[in-house]
């Protein structure tokens, strides 16, 4: 029970972290993700490239610039200076921040390839019932779209849960701020603390194979009901 206790507080900041960036990632990823699907603008694959970036980028490189960028001498310290706010770097909202842009890649790309396969027919057909682009999009693409979405989401939260190099570069270690969990068995192993360092890290273990086994499952879903189709 002390153990449990004991690395509650990670598991916790872990979870909050990984919530508030699946959500505002899918409230700014599924316009993207439309945008890419349905845009025939010329530089649209260079805006898929940025989106994609950070699937190459080491996330220490990525975490250095997001590091710069926050800090006194970037965005955070203008921000500083305006509102009186403090700087975001080695906070928790800079997580939030940094892990919105890390993450990107994993929740956008499964949804544009879930619009891109409800393919033109069915917006077709609703305009020609006089349905708004909104409702094309609401009542028509969304719902075809649905499995393209909920594999993203999961993909976003679980690569949120995973993370280290970024958010250490961005946050440090901080008890009750920054601590997140793949930080945290950083520090046990520094600490040749072996036995809370296996736990953290077996937890992590079955839940990165529950999310690929539900990301698979879904994948099979989805084959399934096209060649049912």
């Amino acid at each position: 029970m002390n153990e449990l206790l004991i690395f509650w507080p990670p598991i916790q900041l872990t979870l909050q972290l990984a919530f508030a960036t699946t959500i505002i990632l899918l409230l700014i990823g599924v316009p993207i993700a439309w945008w890419l699907a349905r845009s025939r603008a010329i530089w649209r694959e260079v805006v898929a490239t940025i989106v994609a970036l950070p699937l190459v980028l080491p996330p220490t490189v990525l975490g250095f610039y997001m590091l710069i960028a926050l800090g006194p001498d970037g965005a955070g310290g203008w921000l500083s200076s305006v509102t009186g706010m403090r700087s975001l770097a080695f906070t928790f909202e800079g997580l939030v921040i940094g892990s919105v842009i890390y993450s990107m890649p994993f929740v956008v790309q499964p949804i544009r390839n879930a619009f891109e396969a409800v393919g033109d027919r069915p917006l077709e057909v609703a305009a020609t019932l006089r349905a708004s682009p909104w409702q094309v999009f609401w009542h028509v693409a969304l719902p075809l779209a649905r499995p393209g979405i909920i594999t993203g989401a999961v993909l976003g939260f679980a690569h949120t849960i995973g993370e280290f190099g970024m958010v250490l570069m961005i946050g440090g270690n901080i008890p009750g701020e920054t601590r997140v969990l793949s930080v945290a068995i950083y520090e046990y192993v520094e600490n040749l603390e072996w036995v809370s360092a296996h736990i953290l890290s077996a937890g992590m273990l079955l839940f990165a194979f529950i999310v690929i086994l539900i990301v698979m499952l879904q994948q099979n879903r989805i084959r399934t009901n096209r060649n049912n189709g």
